[in-house]
């Protein structure tokens, strides 16, 4: 495994190289080597600067965990949830959570943190996902519209609110200079802190390193769980608790419905005093491939959909009709500083690595590309929701899949930046809608300006200045598919 993705790590200045190939020989991996004397003294230097920072033993730790079987099915219930009024829940709860959320926003206490490691290749660009141009007249980029949102929140608190951005070594340079570039899309750069995670090695079926050029071991970000490691070793948790903060709120750069630092989840949150919070949304049917939160032998956890046997994904309240499991992830938590910094200072338990196996590109023995047909390595990675049974007490809060989770996964169909765009024009119009601002023609794409208008009240408030002239809170465009 490499720790050398985090801030603020050191390099060793000279690598051992003869002692280096010893050890690696010693641990069945010296064929890391075998181009060591095609190498120029450069090529040299990075592979043992790599190879220095990998951890033999944990390694193979990685590769018996991967061999071992599955656990066995767990007994599953039902989790408790706050549900959203139009499926039973208190809409005077809803509001009380409200103020209780506006109050610790005007306190300071809340900073936005983003996991941002991710290129949107699958997107068809090489870039970091969050420059992906998104903005359905604008094109602005996921970044923007989501700093948008911070300074709207600025503006309405009257208090900072943080950024803290995870990069991964293959987007921070990119990531560094894009937010250098746009001035900090308008936030001041001392509220953006910018942090990597690591990264951790694959294997091949036999436990082998594999190496994706000859002078480099491939390696892959150790997942979204990482993030709250990279926070505590980067100096980002240390430097949120000398600003007073101790409460995060989390999410993914791909999710553009995000309703960042929502106050309604925030007041859920500290009311009940919790150490964790997840938002949940409906499972549009059994099959859905979307983890559920669920209570796993007494305690809170995300389930992944591949845990759920017939029995249980199919199985509905004899009296509503509704999944007794409909509970998906929506990947927005809410975490306490002082929960973060536990799990972190003691990840390899709670944030254990998971093995998928992949098809990862490698050499063959005369260093020519070789693009497997089938899965030849496993890739691990931590998850982030794993740290839930390690929470004293946990509150999980549904919302609107229509207008909170529409993310970019895929270049076309289904949760693509299609959908996505979609869904942004269609809540700009409920948001017009309800203030009563007229509205254009069905098909017109609408953008809103998220620092000016980032929810129904926002809308109202400006809707008295929408005919003498309202600027770019309020862009229309070519129409979308709707």
């Amino acid at each position: 495994m490499n720790s050398g993705g985090f801030v603020g790590s050191q390099r060793p200045q000279r690598a051992d190289s003869d002692r280096l190939r010893e050890a690696f020989e010693r641990g069945g991996q010296g064929h890391v080597f075998r181009f060591w004397e095609d190498l120029d003294a450069e090529g040299r230097q990075r592979l043992a600067h790599q190879l220095a920072e990998i951890d033999l033993d944990a390694l193979a730790e990685l590769h018996r965990s991967s061999q071992r079987p599955a656990p066995g099915p767990r007994t599953l219930e039902p989790l408790d949830v706050e549900c959203l009024p139009e499926y039973g829940g208190d809409p005077a709860r809803f509001e009380r959570a409200r103020a209780r959320g506006e109050a610790l926003l005007e306190a300071g206490r809340v900073a936005c943190m983003v996991v941002a490691g991710g290129q949107a290749s699958r997107l068809g660009i090489d870039v970091p996902k969050g420059a992906f141009a998104l903005g359905p007249v604008s094109g602005r980029s996921l970044f923007e519209l989501q700093a948008q949102k911070i300074r709207g929140l600025r503006q309405r608190t009257g208090q900072p609110v943080p950024w803290y951005v995870m990069t991964s070594p293959a987007t921070d340079a990119d990531t560094r200079a894009l937010f250098e570039r746009h001035d900090h899309f308008g936030l001041p750069a001392e509220d953006v802190f910018l942090f990597q995670q690591a990264t951790v090695a694959s294997l091949d079926l036999e436990g082998r390193l594999l190496l994706a050029a000859p002078d480099r071991v491939f390696e892959n970000p150790d997942g979204h769980g990482g993030s709250l490691i990279a926070l505590l070793r980067s100096g980002g948790l240390d430097h949120m608790e000398a600003r007073g903060i101790d409460t995060v709120f989390y999410y993914q750069v791909d999710n553009p419905l995000v309703r960042m630092a929502d106050p309604v989840y925030l007041g859920f949150h500290v009311e009940a005093g919790a150490e964790m919070s997840c938002k949940v949304i409906r499972k549009r049917d059994p099959n859905e491939k979307v983890g559920v939160l669920a209570r796993a032998e007494g305690r809170p956890a995300v389930v992944e959909y591949t845990e759920l046997g017939d029995d249980l994904r199919f199985s509905r309240d004899p009296e509503s009709g509704e999944l007794t499991f409909w509970a998906g992830n929506a990947a927005i938590h809410v975490f306490s500083t002082g929960f973060v910094r536990r799990v972190a200072s003691d990840a390899d338990r709670l944030l254990p690595f998971h093995a998928s196996l992949k098809k990862i590109p490698t050499l063959d023995d005369e260093g020519r590309p070789v693009a497997p047909a089938a899965p030849n390595a496993h890739k691990f990675e931590r998850f982030v929701f794993d740290a839930l049974p390690a929470a004293d007490r946990v509150c999980v809060v549904e919302v609107a899949r229509e207008r909170e989770f529409s993310p970019v996964k895929n270049a076309q169909g289904p949760d693509s930046p299609e959908t996505a765009r979609r869904d942004l024009v269609a809540e700009a119009r409920r948001w017009l809608e309800a203030a009563k601002i007229p509205l254009p023609p069905a098909g017109t794409s609408i953008e809103v300006d998220h620092s000016q208008i980032d929810s129904p009240e926002d809308a109202r408030r400006v809707a008295d200045r929408f005919q003498s002239g309202i600027g770019d809170a309020v862009r229309l465009g070519p129409g979308v598919p709707t």
